[in-house]
């Protein structure tokens, strides 16, 4: 059996990550879904993740217990080790990652590729202001940050998020499906 590809999916805040993630893990069981360990009050909801304090995720990572870890918007994020454990059982795992984290990412895992999900500034502001977490001036700054670039060399698939989740989700599957030969 192949070992599975890490899959590090970004995008701009609002294209559906999250969203697509699930889908696409619900659609084929070839896909596991990341669950990352981050320094967030366990009440603040959102994706789901392991929520620990600071000290405690400085003590596993001083111990070796991530295989990747950064810092974001005053908070520390940890990809576990037991990732390999998918890896190494073929499956293919989806995890939300950093665009700064990316080209460490491709150096730690032996099959990774990059998913990038995009969608027009409109469908992003229309997303973002249906959480009703944000302004109109937090959406604008948002939208403002959300093109970025890739570094050069590394493997990407790029999907417009646009439509319904079915036909992403389709797209990705038909996408990676022709990268997994």
């Amino acid at each position: 059996m192949a070992e599975g590809r890490f899959i590090a999916v970004v995008g701009p805040s609002g294209v559906g990550k999250d969203s697509v993630m699930t889908a696409l893990a619900a659609a084929d069981p070839r896909f596991a879904l990341l669950t990352r360990v981050i320094t967030r009050d366990p009440e603040a909801g959102g994706e789901d993740y392991i929520p620990v304090t600071e000290p405690e995720f400085l003590r596993r990572e001083a111990a070796g217990e991530f295989v990747l870890s950064w810092r974001a918007h005053g908070l520390c994020y940890g990809v576990p080790n037991t990732v390999r454990n998918h890896l190494a059982a073929g499956q293919d795992v989806l995890a939300n990652l950093s665009r700064g984290m990316l080209v460490e990412a491709d150096l730690r895992f032996k099959r990774f590729c990059v998913l990038s999900l995009t969608a027009p500034d409109e469908v992003l502001a229309e997303r973002l202001a249906g959480r009703g977490r944000e302004s109109a001036e937090d959406i604008a700054a948002r939208l403002r940050r959300s093109r970025f670039d890739i570094p050069a060399g590394l493997p990407i698939i790029e999907i417009d998020n646009s439509g319904p989740l079915d036909q992403t989700v389709r797209a990705i599957r038909d996408a990676l499906q022709a990268e997994r030969v």
